[in-house]
């Protein structure tokens, strides 16, 4: 099926039935900040157990989730507050314009690789054409290890808080990489570049969204997308997440 999307006076076409799903499913296991496993059990009850392939008629599992630390999932402002602020109370639109980058982390004198503003420039003209409402920043080297990878003690590349600023002024609302977090793994607890996403805490933007562990294969390319960011309706600060793009009909 064939859509028309309007954004900023101009009008794109695109293909509902030729999806790219930029999340990581939950069994590959990758995982941050040595959160568990995620685990997917059957319940046992008395003689009861609940899998078809042990004598149950449905199979009946539960499922040991952190979304924080088990792949792709999408936060809201309340992972930093004191207030409880559920990301169902938050993401109320689902469909965005948005805009793939590639960038190349920059290394800092400390051995820190970080995404900084000169590869954030480097897509100055792409913003301005386009002026989306969302980006997904992929990370290079790319490849499909980050798919089952164990972050936790790696240090991974993070965004400098300036970098950030960047992206807000470019009017982003919802940022997608495909790092565990956009903070440095430890930083003393300063969440810079959360709180300057957000805002926070002398403006606070309850409706922004920062979506990480997301995968985008090498062979999408750069460029104009429409981003659908769906997520399960849990009144916690970070849902698992599915978010999907599909490009544009030329």
């Amino acid at each position: 099926m064939q859509i028309r999307y309007d954004h900023k006076q101009i009008r794109y076409y695109f293909n509902l039935a030729k999806a790219i799903d930029i999340s990581i499913p939950l069994h590959c296991n990758v995982k941050a900040f040595n959160a568990p496993d995620f685990k997917s059990e059957p319940v046992k009850s008395g003689q009861f157990t609940g899998l078809v392939s042990q004598g149950s008629p449905v199979n009946f599992l539960n499922l040991s989730i952190n979304p924080h630390g088990n792949g792709t999932h999408t936060e809201c402002l309340g992972h930093i507050t004191t207030e409880t602020i559920s990301i169902n109370d938050c993401l109320k639109k689902f469909h965005f314009p948005c805009l793939l980058i590639s960038v190349s982390p920059n290394q800092l004198a400390s051995g820190d690789s970080v995404i900084s503003l000169k590869n954030i420039s480097l897509f100055k003209k792409q913003f301005e054409a386009y002026r989306p409402e969302a980006c997904v920043v992929r990370t290079l080297p790319n490849d499909i290890s980050k798919k089952n990878k164990d972050y936790s003690n790696t240090n991974p590349p993070y965004f400098l808080p300036e970098t950030i600023q960047c992206l807000n002024n470019q009017g982003i609302q919802h940022l997608l990489c495909d790092l565990p977090s956009i903070d440095r793994e430890m930083d003393e607890g300063k969440l810079l570049a959360h709180k300057q996403f957000w805002q926070y805490p002398k403006n606070p933007q309850l409706h922004k969204t920062i979506t990480e562990m997301v995968f985008v294969p090498n062979i999408i390319s750069d460029g104009f997308y429409l981003l659908n960011l769906q997520i399960i309706s849990l009144n916690t600060d970070a849902s698992p997440s599915k978010p999907i793009l599909f490009s544009p009909v030329l």
